[in-house]
């Protein structure tokens, strides 16, 4: 009897292999990526104050549209890049979270960079 791996586990380790590499500073932070069956959540990170400098998702209140598909993610994208630009954060560091950088995630990553964020 073959035994079928957990995807999310696989994801976790993946994750936690990138996240060895890449790390959130005032300077320069990170825009963590985190995507469910029924939505997708961005944050603005700085690791090394252990702060979330600013945050959007498809659950926020006034969000329209369903929140599982490309195009709420691009939504998602450009409403961080509105809420970065406001703080003064223009450059981030982009962490996928173990995800393959196709759909979902590729799509709210061109939106923030079609909203102003440089990565």
């Amino acid at each position: 009897m073959v035994n079928k791996r957990d995807k999310n586990i696989q994801r976790l380790k993946r994750h936690v292999r990138v996240r060895a590499k890449i790390s959130g500073t005032a300077d320069l932070p990170r825009l963590g990526v985190y995507r469910s069956n029924a939505h997708i959540y961005a944050q603005i990170i700085d690791d090394e104050n252990g702060v979330v400098l600013c945050a959007a998702s498809s659950s926020e209140k006034g969000f329209e549209g369903i929140g599982s598909n490309k195009e709420a993610a691009k939504k998602v994208g450009a409403k961080i890049a509105e809420r970065a630009l406001a703080k003064g954060i223009e450059t981030v560091v982009f962490d996928r979270g173990g995800y393959i950088y196709h759909g979902r995630v590729s799509e709210l990553a061109s939106g923030a960079r079609e909203g102003g964020l440089k990565f």
